[in-house]
């Protein structure tokens, strides 16, 4: 067995300004639809600003990749930094929906030009001997920021929302002094493509009417359900569910001090703070491996069914949790993780290894188009939701994703029986 290559000095800026990165922009991200319902936005303009908010987010990347090549790395964070940082210290100064709006999509267009230019570090810095290990730093530094973030944001937010932007600024402000001090431009291979050739490219993947087909439907069916979970979940427990019991059920688990950083007290009752228990992270750190490890031998396609069934359960727990008991809402969270640890990692390897072996990165390229989908419609769920709070019964959205990821598992069926599995390469 070779003798595993140590990782250089870049390999670690680059996943501390990861963990920064993820830190800020789930920070903001997951406060962001309770920060709008004080404004007194309905849930609807919450939807359109997240519709737009993630469609940025997947669709820039497209274009960044090229760029970095072209200019590098590190000019490109740099710029994306630019970009980032007046866009949050103007959430304090503007509370119009028209500047919000504007805010948050140039938000989203700087987490567009940063996302791939991490993971593209990582990739340039691993080899044959390390790239597991390196990778899977990476997939925990993203996690691990992206639960600290709405943690911190949550506590910071019972005292005053600008502490939660200038929070983040100062963050953005830190990746910014590092980067330019410390990250230094790695060696590697440049793509050497200009973006007419890769959307040619991207053209000629696409042209597989199955292959576009099957990205249609993980679109609609995984990455829309997958997306409006973390659209509605931390609205759905701020306003439907009794925190004060949760923040009672977390302290006799955990004891007063983690009850009390994760929760805010208003007129002398502690609530929890729901952006911290409404999301994945913290669970996918500690078992993602475990999960990895039970479904690596197992078939891709019925593997990734299996995580949507799991998924489905979720939603019906959180439907539960509205008209039960509030403290099932940790059952649903932690039922949607385990799906989504099954679901994202295989189908996302699956495209890895349907595609020609000199087509494999053109091939992951594409997935970006499925994730795009499902980001940009997932806003219509966080609408719908208002509606069915005006109804009387906003538990309703919860169970009305169980059927539409249902649906995705009967149409991925359909898909397979009618048209057959796409051929794994073994190699």
């Amino acid at each position: 067995m070779a003798k595993r290559t140590p990782f250089p000095k870049v390999f670690w800026v680059a996943n501390t300004i990861e963990v920064l990165e993820r830190f800020a922009y789930y920070g903001i991200y997951m406060s962001f639809g309770i920060y709008l319902g004080q404004l007194g936005f309905s849930k609807g303009d919450l939807g359109a600003i997240q519709s737009i908010f993630l469609a940025l987010s997947y669709l820039i990347p497209l274009f960044s990749g090229t760029f970095a090549d072209r200019y590098g790395f590190k000019k490109m964070l740099l710029i994306s930094y630019m970009a980032y940082l007046p866009a949050i210290l103007l959430l304090i100064l503007t509370q119009t929906f028209n500047g919000i709006a504007l805010t948050m999509l140039t938000i989203g267009f700087a987490a567009g030009i940063f996302k791939p230019l991490i993971s593209s570090t990582v990739r340039a810095t691993t080899d044959s001997t390390n790239k597991t290990l390196g990778f899977g730093i990476f997939y925990q530094m993203v996690n691990l920021g992206a639960s600290l973030g709405p943690i911190v944001m949550g506590k910071l937010r019972g005292w005053s929302w600008d502490y939660v932007f200038y929070t983040a600024a100062a963050t953005v402000g830190l990746m910014f002094i590092i980067t330019l001090l410390f990250y230094k431009e790695p060696e590697r291979e440049l793509e050497g493509v200009t973006l007419r050739q890769k959307f040619r490219d991207m053209g000629e993947a696409l042209s597989n009417l199955k292959f576009l087909s099957f990205l249609i439907l993980l679109g609609v069916f995984f990455w829309l359900p997958f997306w409006a979970f973390f659209n509605v979940l931390a609205v759905y427990i701020n306003d439907y569910l009794d925190t004060a019991s949760l923040y009672e059920s977390v302290r006799m688990v955990t004891g007063t001090g983690i009850a009390q950083f994760i929760s805010s007290q208003e007129e002398g009752v502690w609530r929890i703070n729901a952006e911290a228990i409404s999301h994945t992270g913290y669970i996918i750190i500690v078992f993602q491996l475990l999960i990895s490890r039970i479904f690596e031998k197992r078939a891709a396609i019925p593997s990734f069914m299996i995580g949507l069934l799991i998924a489905a359960a979720g939603f019906v727990v959180l439907g539960l949790s509205v008209t039960s008991a509030s403290g099932l809402v940790f059952l649903g969270v932690f039922l949607f993780a385990v799906g989504e640890m099954i679901s994202s990692p295989r189908i996302q390897e699956y495209i890895m290894w349907i595609a020609p072996k000199e087509k494999a990165g053109l091939y992951m390229g594409t997935n970006f188009l499925a994730t795009f989908i499902g980001a940009t419609l997932s806003g219509v769920y966080t609408w719908l939701m208002g509606i069915y709070e005006s109804s009387g019964h906003p538990e309703y959205i919860m169970y009305t994703l169980t059927v539409h990821t249902l649906l995705g598992i009967l149409a991925i069926y359909l898909f397979v029986k009618k048209l057959g599995e796409f051929q794994e390469r073994t190699e």
